[in-house]
């Protein structure tokens, strides 16, 4: 798993402590939905999005390397990776999440064979 991928890129426009929750996200191809949760956790930096009516209401863990730039003044997140990648995702998980390091290995696993 690439330890990156649990980072912002120092290019994408993230300041720490700024809050994400409720930004629109952006796939290569298309939206995919909102920013519910967001954590800036060091070495597990990651957004969680609602991806709404477009998969049945789905929640994906995003991990923060995924983001390429955020734009504050349209509050919109764009990923490097197409709305069938992040569809084909791992649901986001809240129990795994919080307590299950396998899980974040998983996620990554995922994102770094799945690239845009």
């Amino acid at each position: 798993m690439n330890a990156d991928m649990w980072g912002y890129r120092q290019t994408a426009g993230h300041t720490t402590g700024g809050s994400l929750t409720g930004y629109k996200v952006e796939a290569t191809d298309g939206g995919i939905g909102k920013v519910d949760k967001h954590s800036d956790d060091v070495g597990a930096s990651h957004l969680v999005v609602d991806t709404g009516v477009w998969i049945f209401g789905k929640q994906v863990l995003i991990p923060a390397g995924l983001v390429s730039r955020i734009d504050r003044v349209a509050e919109t997140i764009y990923v490097d990776r197409t709305k069938e990648q992040i569809k084909n995702a791992p649901e986001f998980v809240e129990d795994k999440h919080t307590g299950d390091m396998g899980y974040h290995a998983e996620i990554g696993t995922y994102y770094a064979s799945h690239r845009a």
